[in-house]
């Protein structure tokens, strides 16, 4: 049975969102298709049953979480980020 998944990520601006997509897409292969509008990244998954789409996932999401905590490391000390109104 195929199983599929969408998931839908909001992050502080669209500089932060290209630099996290670019980190994870290296890693789609076929499992899970990131594609990146604005500060939005969108990720479709698909595998052969439930626990292989849950290991797909999980492996995702830690891989947006490390690419996510590296971009705010590397944002540069005394600099916040700007808030649009």
């Amino acid at each position: 049975m195929k199983t599929t998944a969408r998931l839908t990520l909001t992050f502080a601006d669209a500089a932060q969102a290209r630099a996290i997509a670019s980190a994870v897409a290296l890693d789609d292969l076929g499992y899970i298709r990131t594609t990146l509008r604005g500060k939005t990244i969108r990720a479709a998954a698909s595998a052969d049953g439930p626990m292989s789409l849950l290991h797909t996932l999980d492996d995702y999401l830690a891989c947006v979480s490390v690419a996510e905590r590296t971009t705010e490391e590397a944002r540069p000390r005394g600099r916040a980020q700007r808030r649009r109104a």
